[in-house]
């Protein structure tokens, strides 16, 4: 323990600069103005791993974006575990929102990071924590303490669905062959409450369009003739939930897990400031499903969310029009046993269904993916809360997320094996928004932790 300590403690200026060369690369897999961005990131992770003491590093083509596959295989006898992160990051916009530029990484002060964080796009999600695993490997290899096989999987597609992910996992099952996969791409309760993700929601990811009148219409020669396509798209998705916060969609509950009195008793157990989550959020009072609380809405049960909504004139002054089309992104977070493909279907019948005669509806389905639960009894799960243990002081506590990671339940189908999720990231990281930063104590921290994970894992795997 003290030796890895102090070996951060040696590199910790090393580790933090080269963490911001990775971040000042534009990785944003969204949009194809940064391809060769991306491509660049995928290459100097590709370095780092070698550098870092895999024997084996290749960049493997996909349809899409690379995927980096790393390895050190010291005893085909012993455990794997395999690594995974990603190397793209979300689209910085809205860009006036930033108070440092999200490529120039600096590291600032805060009430939550005293020491300092990291602000860039990426910082959090997921290149800090990702690099984390490949510092935590460079220390098992300097040290001669790895005590298994290792092997990374760094993807450049997460943020827009990992489409070329799962046909790489299809094609490579026998290579990415493991006994436990390894995650930071979650987060914990507190820098001094750590907190293991037990479960993840799925998700289903839709865009709608509606479209009424052939053309624009002069809204004074029309207005009130002919159906609106804004105003009926804003009356639709109002419907979409009742007085009590519950979603609308027949059938959309039908599968749908309800946890047990001592579960829930279990997750309350958690810290949780009401008012601390509301002040932080600068909002008068939280909002959601009625019979459920804070921690249970944004974690256990599933909900509906228009991410974006457009149409008609929106530019400077004014333009008396009645739009030909309204649009909307519309995400829906789904609890372990919802098929997304299913809820896919049932949205867009019932969104088709609930249209009046003046207009059509085009309901085009983007990305989606699976929820996820791991036991806590698992022996990935109990390496976890003993390396936490020890690099805390106090044992993690099993938390469910309301975010979504896809391939998990994916690599479970294709893999056999369970994930666990060591995130070291925070709420207030802000990361998808603006002014996303990693915190230095947790990025260390985590460089610290990992190590303790795989000596574990390999003790009680004995």
């Amino acid at each position: 323990m003290e030796n890895i300590k102090s070996y951060v403690q040696q590199h910790k200026d090393r580790f933090i600069n080269e963490l911001i060369e990775l971040l000042k690369i534009p990785s944003v897999s969204a949009d194809t103005a940064y391809s060769q961005d991306v491509i660049d990131t995928a290459e100097a992770v590709k370095a780092s791993l070698s550098q870092a003491g895999c024997d084996f590093v290749e960049t493997c083509d996909t349809p899409g974006y690379p995927i980096i596959y790393g390895e050190k295989i010291i005893d085909p006898n012993l455990p794997t575990v395999l690594v995974y992160g990603h190397y793209d990051v979300q689209p910085p916009d809205p860009m006036e929102l930033w108070t440092s530029p999200p490529f120039e990484p600096v590291i600032k002060t805060t009430d939550i990071h005293p020491e300092g964080a990291i602000f860039a796009r990426g910082a959090c999600d997921d290149k800090g924590q990702m690099y984390m695993h490949v510092k935590a490997l460079e220390y098992m290899v300097q040290s001669n303490t790895l005590p298994c096989n290792v092997k990374f999987m760094i993807e450049g597609e997460e943020e827009v669905g990992s489409a070329s992910l799962a046909w790489f996992v299809e094609r490579n099952q026998e290579k990415l062959k493991n006994d436990v996969i390894l995650i930071s791409d979650t987060g914990m309760i507190s820098n001094q409450q750590p907190s293991i993700t037990t479960g993840l929601r799925g998700l289903s990811y839709v865009e709608v369009e509606v479209t009424g009148p052939n053309r624009d219409l002069h809204s004074g020669l029309y207005g009130g003739a002919v159906a609106n396509p804004i105003n009926i798209l804003a009356k639709m998705i109002a419907s979409l939930h009742d007085e009590d916060n519950h979603i609308t969609i027949p059938g959309f509950y039908d599968k749908v897990q309800e946890l047990s009195a001592e579960e829930r008793a279990e997750m309350a157990k958690a810290p949780f400031s009401l008012e601390k989550y509301k002040n932080a959020l600068n909002i008068a009072d939280v909002y959601g499903e009625k019979g459920y609380v804070t921690n249970e809405r944004n974690s256990i049960r599933p909900t509906l969310d228009v991410n974006g909504i457009w149409g008609g004139y929106t530019g400077e002054g004014a333009k008396t029009v009645i739009a030909s089309k309204a649009y909307a992104k519309i995400s829906m977070r789904l609890v372990p046993n919802q098929d997304w493909h299913e809820i896919t279907e049932l949205f867009t019948k019932h969104f088709t269904s609930i249209a009046p005669a003046g207009v059509t509806v085009k309901v085009t389905p983007h990305h989606g993916g699976q929820g996820y639960v791991t036991p806590i009894d698992s022996i990935g799960y109990q390496a976890a809360n003993k390396a936490y243990t020890e690099t805390f002081g106090v044992p993690a506590i099993p938390v469910r997320s309301g975010g979504s990671i896809p391939i998990v339940s994916l690599f479970e189908k294709e893999l056999k094996s369970k994930t666990i999720l060591m995130g070291f990231g925070l709420d207030s990281d802000a990361i998808h928004s603006p002014n996303e930063h990693f915190g230095i104590f947790n990025y260390l921290k985590g460089i610290e932790t990992i190590p303790l994970f795989y000596k574990y894992f390999v003790a009680l795997s004995k």
